[in-house]
């Protein structure tokens, strides 16, 4: 019957992915490894915190006043923002702070991969970037922290991504949950398998010895995402922080939040079709290596997963089996990133608001796909900053 072909293409679609989420779910319940003893002076180390911003102005105080913050007393830190083709007063009100402002005005050459690459190449004589989102706030701690990991001799790191107000809204509240499970459960099981851990797009760090190496020429709408992979190419490992994190604003408003999570979804769609063709063949010739970007593309966003395992339903009981297998491991992804990021009341809450959240997505799956055409622009989504 019809029903069980598209049950069994279902399941075969999920399979990789089911597999690999339930390897990350069972790794990251495992100890993670001990931190490499000090190869430098951590506090000697020159350090640039690097934000890249394109009409920020409204959130951009906030966060360098956590920044500032934390820089309090490190003579051998630095707070500069790239002012990347703004229309607005960033630059002066960054410049307001008291911070180092580089101005970029390149209508040609958009995204934040321009913006990044114009930063680490007008700031020689750093030791090590790390990129902080312009709507975002630091851990306290979160320099230190990152400095001890720095002095380890790592070539990149990366610590916790999430919500900065997670209690704001439901909204917010599931948005934190599914960044546990993206942003923390998966980069930590990455990293207890001796994977590299990935790169998020925030709170992470890179040597200038890696950017030497591998230059930050990634310019896909998930151009986080894409340089990973040229990192794990080049037999580099991005190192898991977990002991502090970021937190960044989330879409203030329903067509923001719709833009936003579409042109991510459609990058990494985009991604995937230009780079899986390429990966089968790296592993094909022995590098082993890529087999972990090459699952990290085949898995994709969790809703259209599920989709994807309750459609698998409709097949035969061999089908029906598996999937509800997959499923059960959905959920129990699920239940650890709640373990990990110390989950309250209010994020258990927030899961009512699951299936509503999965038929929104679906809802997006035609803007998806536009956003996965080849001449899709970067632009920038509107967040809500207090």
């Amino acid at each position: 019957m019809w029903t069980e072909t598209v049950g069994t293409t279902a399941l075969a679609l999920a399979a990789p992915g089911a597999a690999y989420l339930a390897a990350l779910t069972a790794a990251a319940a495992l100890p993670l490894r001990r931190s490499a003893p000090a190869m430098a002076d951590a506090a000697a180390l020159r350090v640039v915190i690097l934000v890249p911003a394109h009409d920020e102005s409204t959130g951009l105080v906030r966060t360098l006043h956590s920044l500032r913050r934390e820089a309090a007393g490190d003579a051998c830190t630095r707070i500069v923002v790239v002012a990347d083709n703004c229309s607005d007063d960033t630059a002066a009100v960054a410049r307001a702070e008291g911070v180092e402002v580089l101005e970029r005005h390149d209508p040609a050459r958009r995204g934040k991969g321009h913006a990044l690459q114009f930063g680490f190449d007008a700031l020689p004589g750093t030791d090590w970037f790390i990129v902080i989102d312009a709507d975002t706030s630091v851990a306290p701690g979160f320099l230190p922290t990152m400095r001890r990991a720095m002095a380890g001799g790592a070539d990149a790191l990366q610590c916790r991504y999430g919500v900065r107000d997670a209690f704001g809204s439901r909204r917010n509240t599931l948005a934190d949950v599914a960044l546990g499970a993206w942003n923390v459960l998966r980069p930590r099981g990455r990293a207890a398998l001796g994977l590299s851990a990935g790169i998020l797009g925030n709170g992470f760090a890179l040597s200038r010895r890696t950017l030497d190496r591998v230059p930050y020429s990634a310019r896909s709408i998930v151009e986080d995402v894409e340089y990973h992979q040229m990192l794990v190419r080049a037999g580099l490992r991005v190192q898991w922080v977990d002991a502090t994190q970021v937190r960044g604003d989330m879409p203030g408003a329903d067509g923001a939040a719709s833009q936003q999570r579409a042109r991510w979804e459609g990058g990494r769609l985009r991604l995937m079709a230009d780079q899986v063709p390429t990966l089968l063949e790296n592993i094909l010739c022995g590098q082993w290596r890529m087999a972990d970007p090459l699952l990290d593309l085949l898995l994709l966003p969790l809703s259209w997963h599920v989709a994807l395992l309750l459609l698998a339903l409709l097949g035969g009981a061999g089908v029906q089996l598996l999937a509800l297998a997959a499923i059960a491991g959905v959920g129990l992804h699920v239940l650890w990133a709640l373990r990990l990021i110390r989950a309250r009341r209010e994020h258990v809450r927030a899961l009512l608001g699951v299936p509503f959240y999965l038929i929104w997505k679906l809802r997006l799956a035609a803007a998806t796909v536009r956003a996965a055409g080849r001449k899709a622009a970067w632009v920038r989504s509107d967040r809500a900053s207090s």
